[in-house]
């Protein structure tokens, strides 16, 4: 069975290895679901990682459906993952009514050609799983990652079972609350990988900060935050 590790850090990344995962996927901003590293972070890890890293290529948090600008960025951050020489891409575009967007998930998968290709867990949002399968399939997708449309892979098992059986060319990737106390029901399942984080939180600080840094009206999935022009346009017209 494959344990990829999705780490957020250098260190996290480190740790994987030294604990003798088979495969990192890098990403960034675990508690919204993951985003593109930045180039710094994928400098690191390839001068210090030797397992194989897919790279998550999410340009922002929140839904799964992009904007021209937001998919321009996502082909950018393929071409630079292929220049780098990283093992493969794990992204996928959706529609907005919780379908695949099969053409413009066709335009990663034909730029990543040479990487593995993981579908990520948009997948979980999907209303239809085996046409989606079925559709990922097609595409050359190698590899879906699902918590089988449940908030842990645990509860989603029924549905992992199903789409392991019908998948022909898929891996399916169980992900999603996976931990040392249920691991061994995939083992059982006889799934090839399984998908998990293995973090834990160390604090680093001797005591807490005066404010947060955190806001939590980003933290949002049924809408996007971008800057309002007009919103721009009102501050400059008052202090210019």
């Amino acid at each position: 069975m494959i344990i990829e590790v999705c780490a957020n850090s250098l260190e996290s990344a480190l740790n994987a290895q030294n604990g003798g995962a088979d495969r990192i996927e890098l990403c960034m901003e675990l508690g919204v679901g993951g985003i593109t590293p930045s180039p710094g972070l994928m400098k690191s890890i390839k001068e210090h990682i030797s397992i194989p890293i897919h790279v998550l290529v999410r340009p922002r948090s929140g839904d799964f459906t992009y904007s021209n600008s937001d998919f321009e960025t996502m082909k950018n951050d393929i071409l630079f993952c292929k220049d780098m020489g990283f093992d493969g891409i794990v992204s996928g575009v959706l529609h907005k009514d919780f379908t695949i967007d099969v053409k413009r998930t066709k335009e990663l998968v034909d730029l990543a050609h040479g990487l593995e290709f993981t579908f990520h867990r948009a997948f979980d949002w999907v209303l239809e799983p085996l046409i989606a399968l079925e559709q990922l399939e097609e595409l050359g997708v190698s590899t879906i990652l699902t918590s089988g449309q449940e908030t842990s892979a645990v509860k989603g098992l029924p549905l992992l079972e199903i789409l392991q059986d019908k998948a022909s060319t898929c891996v399916i990737l169980p992900g999603g609350g996976i931990r040392p106390e249920n691991v061994l029901e995939f083992k059982k399942g006889k799934f090839k990988a399984v998908h998990l984080s293995g973090i834990q939180f160390y604090k680093r600080l001797d005591s807490s900060p005066r404010i947060s840094m955190n806001t939590a009206t980003f933290f949002r999935e049924e809408a996007v935050a971008v800057t309002d022009e007009s919103v721009i346009r009102t501050i400059v017209g008052l202090v210019k």
